[in-house]
């Protein structure tokens, strides 16, 4: 709520936004999800699970980008002129990519997918932030509001995670030694 009150200045709803919307938040859920259970379940490091679900990835998004870009944008991705410049950036983007998707389920797999979530809004709050105190951007008491709720979130969320850890591993003595009364 916090990151939405600090970014959003200008909110125009239409049907095919929505959707979209809702379909990206949807198969980020499930992404993350499925990316914290196969990382526990098999026991897989984030680097191999990244090595194994990458090409998949790749297959999916050449196959459907292309089809989605011309939908969206009514022009054809190959028919565009790359430069030298163009393919740079391209490039640029592609190893950027896979050093967040190496993050993201490193991530996600030492902590949960709720963790990420709110790692990442405190990433959008440190950029918000640097780029007032260091690039004078216009900043407006609508952002630091909603830093402030947002950080107060993020506290929150730790304490919390903190004192459930902290009741497990003091239950966990308590169960094991009445484990050990139940069998003698």
């Amino acid at each position: 709520m916090g990151v939405g009150i600090a970014t959003v200045t200008d909110l125009q709803l239409n049907a095919l936004g929505s959707f979209l919307s809702l379909l990206a938040v949807l198969t980020t859920c499930v992404a993350q999800i499925m990316t914290n259970t196969i990382q526990k379940k098999f026991k897989v490091s984030s680097t191999q699970l990244l090595y194994q679900s990458c090409p998949y990835q790749a297959m999916t998004l050449f196959i459907i980008g292309p089809f989605l870009d011309g939908l969206l944008t009514n022009q054809n991705v190959f028919a565009f002129n790359y430069t030298p410049q163009v393919l740079f950036f391209i490039v640029l983007s592609c190893l950027i990519s896979v050093s967040v998707n190496f993050s993201t389920f490193l991530v996600i797999g030492k902590t949960s997918p709720v963790t990420y979530q709110v790692l990442g809004h405190l990433k959008t709050c440190l950029v918000l932030t640097f780029g007032y105190v260091l690039l004078r951007d216009p900043f407006s008491w609508r952002n630091i509001l909603g830093i402030l709720v947002a950080v107060v979130g993020m506290v929150l969320y730790s304490y919390y995670c903190n004192r459930e850890s902290q009741q497990k591993a003091s239950e966990a003595p308590v169960q094991l030694s009445q484990l050990n009364q139940i069998r003698c």
